[in-house]
């Protein structure tokens, strides 16, 4: 886990995630979310944070493509939060500290710290993700964009934290059993058929 004295936004857990929640990404335009959190938003303690189901911690959390392909990482043993280890991730994202600005800066700063590329791409919001059923998930909730790399490589910065590469549907579909819950469910609605 990251710094216990590290600030991080949080929003009262019934502003953005109502009643009993929902598992899952939840579509929709991000707009009225995200004026939530501009109203309703501020820094506490990570440390108190993540012991207080009554918050949710804002993450900006980009699911990366190139074209049909995903961008795999996996987190190595070396990573922050222990609860994370070994598993496979299609989210490049973070908490949002002051300074971020708002959700977009928090997105930016993230692809920057996370990413090793000559370009930013365009942030396509897809909607919100929640998951009350681990401990991770119920403090957080996902403000989930995509975008393409368009052809453009792409890195992991942070080699020691991360490994990644560029995989087919049917690579991420195989590992599905190995990823952590968030990119479980983003690869879930990115995947599933209208009607299904």
């Amino acid at each position: 886990m990251g710094a216990p004295d590290e600030l991080v936004l949080v929003v009262p857990r019934e502003a953005l995630v109502p009643g009993e929640g929902w598992t899952g990404v939840r579509r929709a335009d991000l707009s009225e979310a995200l004026a939530v959190v501009a109203r309703e938003g501020r820094f506490v303690r990570r440390g108190d944070a993540e012991e207080d189901p009554s918050l949710k911690q804002v993450i900006p959390y980009l699911v990366l493509r190139d074209g049909e392909r995903w961008f795999l990482m996996r987190r190595t043993r070396a990573g922050g939060d222990a609860r994370l280890h070994d598993l496979g991730s299609i989210g490049v994202g973070g908490h949002l500290n002051p300074g971020d600005g708002d959700v977009a800066g928090g997105l930016r700063r993230e692809w920057h710290e996370e990413v090793d590329a000559d370009f930013l791409p365009e942030f396509t919001p897809l909607g919100l993700l929640n998951d009350d059923t681990t401990p991770v998930g119920s403090v957080h909730v996902g403000f989930v964009y995509t975008a393409d790399a368009m052809g453009r490589p792409v890195a992991i910065r942070e080699t020691d934290k991360l490994t990644g590469a560029f995989a087919t549907t049917e690579e991420v579909a195989a590992a599905r059993d190995s990823l952590e819950t968030w990119s479980r469910l983003a690869f879930e609605a990115l995947t599933e058929r209208p009607g299904q």
